[in-house]
């Protein structure tokens, strides 16, 4: 594995019954770099990535990490590598208010009790950050998709060891204006050395973030 390679995938392919996602895909992603993922839908683009996240595992191949081999039972697993994924099919619960969404199984504690005071003072910070004042203890089913969005988006940057970050399909849902506050802070976690795979259907959007680009077809 080259230096400069934070992850490696070497001839993975993923099965599923009566179907072939992922067909002998090798890709290399960079230490500090926009890895743009193109192809249409079907092509394998999720997939693909969802082994890297551990929720999905290749049929055959293998996966480096830090030049070390890796394979994810699950996302917890993953997470604990340093993987995060921001999902194109939003996997929050709408019973519950923004800062439960954030914590929800990265849950903080104060002895053996859930430290909310920490989960909402944090979850003001991130959505600082992401200029998206939005109260900490609004419920979600309440809130447009967009602002849902960004909240899918906010579970992700309190991951403090985060080293590779997947976006899905991000702005699908977000507004030009909250587009380019994404755009800032991708460009932010570049500077500290996160790498990110970028899933999009939008050339103009590759265009301005990507640095290198990937082309999915068939699964090939």
């Amino acid at each position: 594995m080259q230096a400069e390679n934070i992850i490696e995938m070497l001839h993975i392919t993923k099965e599923f019954p009566g179907i072939v996602a992922n067909d002998d895909i090798t890709l290399q992603l960079r230490r500090g770099e926009i890895h743009a993922l193109l192809g249409e839908n079907g092509a394998g683009k999720s997939t693909l990535m969802k082994q890297i996240a551990g929720i999905e595992q290749p049929s055959s191949g293998k996966m480096y990490l830090d030049g070390e081999e890796v394979s994810f039972k699950n996302t917890t697993e993953a997470r604990a590598k340093g993987v995060g994924i921001i999902h194109q099919e939003l996997s929050l619960f709408p019973n519950l208010n923004v800062y439960q969404n954030i914590f929800m199984n990265n849950e903080q504690k104060k002895g053996v009790v859930v430290n909310n005071e920490i989960h909402k003072q944090k979850t003001k910070e991130v959505l600082e950050r992401l200029e998206y004042p939005i109260d900490p203890e609004a419920k979600v089913g309440e809130l447009r998709v967009g602002q849902q969005q960004m909240i899918e988006i906010a579970r992700n940057l309190i991951q403090d060891d985060l080293k590779i970050l997947i976006m899905d399909e991000p702005t699908s849902s977000l507004s030009q204006s909250e587009v380019q506050v994404l755009f800032k802070i991708m460009r932010e976690l570049n500077a500290q050395g996160l790498s990110i795979v970028y899933i999009s259907h939008r050339l103009e959007e590759i265009m301005e973030v990507g640095d290198h680009v990937t082309i999915l077809r068939d699964g090939k």
